[in-house]
């Protein structure tokens, strides 16, 4: 009896403490959050605010949320034990100082990634505690570097907890980075998958809503890959937004082997429209540009999407011009317009969040 009690006890201090703060020995119900917009254009900030801080630093993640993002978004990856982390690529390279680190030398390596060998340092030799004692950079030399080495590599927990932290509503926008290679070199127990970590950790803080559904508006997530298997892996184990990323039409699937040319074609866009809430791809692909970078006439990509009900998610924006088509005049602004105006782009990942921000509050 008595441990039914505190069994009791226990749980109820637990959901006060989820709805209340504690101050001066009071319970106090924290002001609620603003609404969340039900609809686009949505700034994401990709990687966080990666044009000032190193990439998928939680610097960089909060300083995104200062400057108005809707969405925080990143990559996952995995560390040896299984501990999902903020990481783009699947080597630690570009984007850490493990190469400073020689008690780590002897983990440099070759894999096959996506077809391809690579040598480096790869996130999946290492353990969460070693992956701790790196350092994020600057990937681009042309920005800042007085931030390298100040920040280390989050996990998926620590970022969403940036998230659901904010002082308004802020949605999360991470991708099931490398899933093939991950499922080949990291194993769970229980015979759990990438993807069922992934999707397991969002259920935990409570990540499991349809698109702009009540709940949804309160913690809303998209969740995105390139590989069309992972989407419909995880169909059935979370009611979250899904988004399908498309890389060139010459390239390879990494999980299928087919070309993207197969997944451009009508017959499988009414097929995974029943498993997506959008679709994604670069700039370029829906914009192309000539040799001399001036744009070409936009392709069909975003009308196709919007007559299947799909969004529309397109990267990557930038402050600078050499990521920018010459029509634009090195003007963000400008760049922005075109796409979210005249193309009719819904989703809009930057690595500068608060020059979209201005951008929409003069806009919308």
């Amino acid at each position: 009896m008595a441990a039914s009690v505190l069994f009791l006890s226990t749980t109820l201090l637990l959901l006060l403490a989820n709805s209340f703060h504690i101050l001066e020995g009071r319970l106090i119900k924290p002001p609620a959050k603003p609404r969340f917009k039900s609809n686009g254009p949505y700034n994401v900030a990709h990687r966080g605010a990666n044009g000032e801080f190193p990439e998928s630093s939680i610097a960089a993640f909060k300083r995104a949320i200062e400057n108005g993002a809707d969405f925080i978004e990143t990559d996952i990856g995995s560390t040896r034990d299984g501990v999902l982390i903020c990481m783009h690529d699947t080597t630690l390279d570009a984007v850490t100082d493990v190469a400073q680190h020689p008690e780590f030398a002897h983990k440099k390596a070759m894999y096959v990634d996506e077809g391809v060998n690579v040598t480096g340092f790869f996130a999946v030799d290492f353990t969460l505690q070693e992956i701790k004692t790196l350092r994020l950079r600057q990937r681009y030399d042309f920005r800042d570097q007085s931030y390298n080495g100040l920040f280390e590599i989050p996990t998926f927990e620590e970022y969403i907890a940036v998230a659901l932290e904010a002082d308004r509503v802020v949605g999360i926008d991470p991708e099931i980075k490398s899933p093939v290679f991950i499922n080949k070199h990291v194993k769970w127990p229980g015979g759990d998958l990438f993807e069922d970590r992934f999707v397991k950790t969002l259920l935990k803080y409570g990540y499991n809503d349809p698109y702009n559904s009540q709940k949804w508006l309160k913690q809303p997530v998209f969740i995105q890959t390139f590989a069309p298997t992972s989407i419909l892996h995880i169909a059935n184990k979370t009611k979250s937004p899904k988004i399908f990323a498309l890389g060139p039409a010459d390239a390879l699937a990494q999980d299928t082997k087919l070309l993207y040319s197969h997944y451009y074609t009508d017959e499988f866009l009414d097929f995974i429209a029943n498993y997506v809430t959008a679709l994604s791809t670069k700039k370029f692909l829906i914009v192309p540009m000539d040799s001399s970078h001036k744009n070409l006439p936009a392709t069909d990509f975003v009308e196709r999407a919007h007559v299947r009900d799909l969004l529309v998610q397109t990267a990557t924006f930038s402050n600078e011009a050499q990521f920018m088509a010459r029509d634009f005049a090195a003007d963000p602004e400008q760049e922005f317009d075109y796409f979210i105006r005249k193309v009719h782009a819904d989703i809009i990942l930057t690595d500068h969040p608060a020059t979209l921000s201005h951008y929409l509050k003069q806009k919308y």
